[in-house]
């Protein structure tokens, strides 16, 4: 007879085995990971997944974006999969955990009811998205895009990484261009588990994150247009100086982000021309990133923003050219979902903190073609997208624990 729900209990030194051992491939020499998408690298852990999958008698399919989908059958051959997903693909310079841990955790979840013989409802399912890092092949995210219908098969086959190399030509090279069309792998609900990306957890004391969705992101690029000149020959006032209207402007940007907290209002990247140490700046590049959980709210951020620039501008005599490149509007997972996950950890006896996540996610797409929620882990400092990340197995195995709890508590209101 199978055990029953509480006394499903993940082996915690098994899952971090399996981080430590998948961090291996593409390790770096300060102890992260480089496992840029469709890499040799990808294609190593693409197959370590792929074989432990199939190891535990799931069915392993591929579609045309190099999704992987992993199914254990359950009692109802009628009942859509319960699913658990994130990505295997890292940043240049990434971590152990942002991505991988939600996956392996999914993978540890399935070994739990293999060795137990626990019978679910429904199949569950492990989804490995491609692409979800954006660091070789432009936009972020691009597989579980094309999943949800935002994105083309034939866009984000012809994205290039900086090399000239297309996203499609590389998946066939490594062996994952699958044969069945995007979209083709129903679902009829997702569970993302994810290292939090942000100090607010570890700053609360808080084992586990209840994720209720996902910030709205508007980014921006704006070029500042001056006048280059001699910095000795030229008087303070009658300068075009476009670095210091972009230094203006940055503060505004800053003090939009202040006004309206929770959100964020950020300038992450910018080129000075022609940066030279005698020569009044003559043209700024800057990008602005705009987050807030509340759209009514971030069309505010942004009214103030656009509002701001055109007036420094002005008063220094200053050119001004502003333009938005992308928009991912606010999300809201599934209230059932995140009933579950809240069960599951009151059922393990964690600590939780219910919260909007600042960062993008597979599931943000998912979210749009199936019920979808997330739940977060605390990781050191908040620092990710850094070879330091790091998170402690306690803390691996918490957040294992209760997405396998969220996900056996929505497997059993199927039938309830």
């Amino acid at each position: 007879m199978p055990k029953p729900q509480q006394n499903l209990t993940i082996n915690a030194k098994r899952l971090w085995d399996s981080l430590m051992e998948t961090a291996e491939f593409g390790k770096t020499a300060k102890g992260g990971i480089k496992r840029l998408t469709l890499s040799d690298e990808d294609k190593r852990v693409r197959d370590w997944f792929r074989s432990a999958c199939e190891s535990l008698g799931c069915a392993v399919t591929v579609d045309s974006c190099g999704n992987m989908f992993a199914v254990r059958p359950g009692k109802r051959a009628d009942l859509l999969p319960v699913a658990m997903g994130s990505h295997l693909d890292t940043q240049p310079t990434g971590g152990k955990f942002d991505g991988v841990l939600g996956v392996l955790s999914g993978l540890e979840a399935m070994r739990t009811l293999h060795e137990t013989g626990y019978e679910t409802n429904a199949p569950v399912m492990i989804v490995n998205w491609t692409n979800e890092e954006g660091s070789r092949f432009a936009p972020a995210m691009l597989a579980s895009g094309v999943y949800s219908g935002v994105f083309t098969e034939e866009f984000a086959w012809s994205r290039e990484d900086r090399d000239g190399k297309a996203f499609g030509a590389e998946l066939e090279r490594i062996g994952y261009k699958g044969s069945i069309p995007v979209g083709t792998q129903k679902f009829q609900a997702m569970f993302e588990l994810h290292i939090e990306q942000g100090p607010i957890l570890e700053a609360e004391g808080k084992m586990i994150g209840v994720v209720t969705g996902v910030q709205g992101m508007r980014w921006y690029e704006v070029t500042v247009r001056g006048q280059e000149s001699h910095t000795g020959a030229t008087p303070m006032g009658l300068r075009k100086n476009a670095l210091l209207g972009a230094a203006r402007m940055i503060e505004a940007i800053h003090q939009v982000g202040m006004r309206h907290l929770p959100g964020v209002a950020s300038v992450g990247l910018i080129e000075n021309r022609p940066n030279s140490r005698n020569v009044v700046p003559g043209e700024v590049f800057f990008t602005v990133d705009l987050r807030h959980p509340d759209e009514a709210v971030l069309d505010q951020m942004v009214k103030e923003y656009q509002g701001a620039l055109p007036k420094i501008a002005s008063e220094l005599n200053l050119e001004l050219e502003e333009k938005q490149i992308w928009k991912s509007p606010a999300v809201n997972f599934a209230p059932d979902l995140i009933a579950c996950v809240k069960l599951g950890a009151e059922k393990s006896g964690y600590s939780y903190r219910v919260m909007a996540s600042g960062a993008g996610h597979d599931a943000c797409y998912v979210a749009r073609v199936a019920p979808t929620t997330m739940l977060f882990s605390p990781c050191l400092g908040g620092l990710s997208h850094n070879e330091a990340e790091s998170v402690k197995p306690e803390e691996c195995a918490a957040s294992a624990q209760v997405l396998l709890n969220a996900v056996l508590e929505y497997d059993r209101r199927l039938i309830a």
